[in-house]
């Protein structure tokens, strides 16, 4: 019986005494892990979600005018003023909850911007091959071998001044990126069987590329527009810092910076507070394009 149980318990089987499925360490590392993914997930994910519900309903989160002397100047945070106050005495947490709305709109037409125009560029490259995919990738060509920030100050400038102006410029730096992937992306999927049978099917050239190549060629591109958000929000906020953006007194993250910068060693919370809801949101947008990229899967 002893040599039976021994048998029994190095066969591997489920349930039997060395069975590693039944090892209790093992189990509460693997439990560990999907809580620290799921934490891990569900964090930035709140993050974000707070983001976006300041861009959208600031009032529902301070009382505080953001352009309103409300203090005296130069405030430390405090329970009454969270963040301070500026230089004006405008309370610095109101401006950077209504400030949202400047940024994270802006981040995302941005992202819009690049991922429309992106995708169809890169979509009808692959698709129709030849010397339309030529000429449309070396026009991506050129394009990436402009400095983003050189690119974006050039079409800002052409535009005018303004957060609308300067999320279409971040856009336009992007479509390259979002054109490379597309195209990648069709021309792997256009040469697979179910494309060819939906050929052999009768299906038209539009059809399938409606129905059956952009569809399968869009998962990668949707991760690419996440991380590219919180790219498009550092674009965004250096255009507000530079003067390029919303003007003052108009709260906006970068112009908040900006103008908390010759106050650092005295008022350090002008640019130190604003510039961690900038780097935390960014962080938590990288967060969740690795999660739909499927490398957190678990």
């Amino acid at each position: 019986m002893t040599a039976l149980a021994t048998t029994a318990g190095l066969d591997g089987r489920p349930g039997a005494p060395g069975s590693p499925g039944t090892d209790p360490a093992s189990d509460r590392r693997l439990r560990r892990g999907a809580l620290l993914a799921r934490a891990g997930f569900l964090v930035p994910a709140l993050v974000i979600a707070v983001a976006l519900l300041w861009a959208l309903f600031p009032g529902l989160f301070t009382g505080q005018s953001p352009t309103e002397t409300v203090a005296p100047a130069l405030q430390a945070p405090s329970a009454e003023h969270w963040f301070g106050t500026d230089a004006t005495g405008r309370d610095l947490y109101a401006r950077v909850v209504y400030g949202a709305s400047q940024s994270i709109v802006g981040a995302l037409v941005a992202v819009l911007v690049g991922l429309v125009v992106g995708t169809a560029i890169g979509l009808a490259a692959g698709s129709l091959g030849g010397a339309v995919d030529e000429v449309l990738m070396r026009v991506v060509d050129v394009l990436l071998a402009i400095p983003a920030l050189l690119l974006s100050l050039s079409v800002v400038i052409l535009l005018g001044f303004g957060t609308t102006s300067a999320a279409i410029a971040v856009g336009v730096t992007s479509i390259a990126v979002f054109a490379r992937l597309a195209r990648s992306r069709v021309v792997s999927v256009r040469v697979t069987d179910f494309v060819e049978a939906a050929y052999g099917s009768g299906g038209t050239f539009f059809g399938v590329l409606w129905r059956h190549i952009l569809p399968n060629s869009l998962t990668p591109v949707i991760a690419l527009a996440a991380l590219q958000f919180g790219s498009a929000i550092l674009q965004i906020s250096t255009l507000g810092f530079l003067g390029y953006g919303a003007p003052p007194p108009t709260p906006e993250w970068g112009l908040l910076i900006a103008e908390g910068r010759n106050y650092v060693a005295t008022a350090w919370w002008l640019t130190v507070l604003p510039g961690l809801i900038v780097v935390f949101v960014v962080l938590a947008t990288n967060r969740l394009s690795q999660a739909l990229r499927g490398g957190d899967a678990a």
